[in-house]
């Protein structure tokens, strides 16, 4: 018997000593509710994600520069309309993804600060009822833009710009999951974003509004690789198929550069028929310290600051080309 007792606490005391198993940052959470600290505003102000919207407000901006080409006065309630359309939209797509991935689990790899849903900090329903209310905002704000242009078939459009930012992470088969993350983000943030801008203020869209949209979408898809190339082993980990898990790193480094690259090389086009766009090369500096960041960074935490470093320079780029367009 006592040989039989000293087994058992042999055997007690060695899985006392194991370390937990699974994600540490999971482990911390695992626990009692009440132990759980609740979101603070500040968590929530993180979880908007802000070194992103400028992404939102880069396409208004170069959109509404090209609407007034020809001297035409600047429409301000449009343009701010299509500034809370796109804003709200952003944050609206960064509170969902936070909800999609919490419930999925996909954010139990994160090595980063953890996202509201997945820390528990936050309950997901009310995560996704926060990610509604920004949805909503920006339906609100397109009826606006309707009501006023008349153009009743942009209803269309900005349903489509929901339903994309939706199932970016959101439904049974998000399209984030299957690599084409960087294909709607052109789409709508660069080329829907700034031709919409334009067109709504005048009713026609310059080729300039192509060039631009295409200029803030190929930023806006650097700053989506510079993310998942931070992200690229807790999403093959949670099975997250990002283009750049489809690619790998050293693709995804060379594809991040080209986007860079091709962007200032369209702003240089623009500058032989708009002199003052070469000012916008000044925008080169943070990218070029982005593009360096990038092929040179040793944790990935470092990836962060590239992507703040792309986005700010699209922000720069989109207040330098609207200074071109109507100086």
């Amino acid at each position: 018997m006592a040989g039989s007792t000293r087994k058992k606490k042999s055997r007690a005391a060695h899985h006392a000593k194991q370390k937990p198993r699974g994600n540490p940052q999971r482990a911390r959470v695992s626990g009692d509710p009440a132990h759980v600290t609740r979101a603070t505003a500040r968590d929530w102000t993180g979880a908007a994600r802000l070194r992103t919207l400028p992404l939102a407000v880069a396409p208004v901006v170069i959109g509404t520069g090209v609407a007034r080409l020809d001297g035409t006065p600047l429409r301000w309630v449009l343009a701010l309309c299509c500034l809370v359309v796109a804003v709200a939209i952003q944050i609206g797509v960064n509170y969902a993804n936070d909800y999609s991935d919490g419930i999925r689990g996909t954010d139990d790899h994160r090595v980063g600060p953890a996202r509201l849903t997945a820390s528990r900090r936050a309950k997901p329903r009310t995560v996704l009822t926060v990610a509604l209310v920004f949805f909503a905002i920006a339906a609100v704000a397109g009826m606006a833009i309707i009501i006023r242009t008349g153009y009743w078939w942009m209803a269309l459009i900005g349903a489509a710009c929901l339903v994309a930012a939706w199932f970016y992470t959101g439904g049974k088969r998000p399209y984030g999951y299957a690599g084409l993350g960087e294909l709607f983000v052109f789409v709508f943030f660069g080329l829907v974003a700034t031709v919409g801008t334009t067109f709504v203020q005048i009713g026609t869209v310059p080729q300039e509004s192509w060039f631009g949209g295409v200029i803030a979408g190929l930023l806006a898809c650097a700053v989506l690789l510079a993310n998942n190339l931070r992200d690229i082993d807790q999403d093959r980990l949670a099975g997250k198929r990002t283009l750049t898990v489809r690619i790998g790193r050293r693709a995804t480094q060379v594809l991040f550069t080209v986007l860079v690259v091709i962007a200032f090389a369209l702003v240089a086009i623009l500058a032989v028929f708009y002199p003052l766009a070469w000012l916008a090369m000044l925008a080169l500096i943070p990218a070029a310290c982005a593009v360096l960041i990038v092929w040179t960074y040793r944790a990935p935490r470092e990836l962060v600051v590239a992507l703040g470093l792309t986005s700010l320079t699209s922000l720069a780029l989109s207040l330098l080309l609207y200074w071109a367009f109507t100086g």
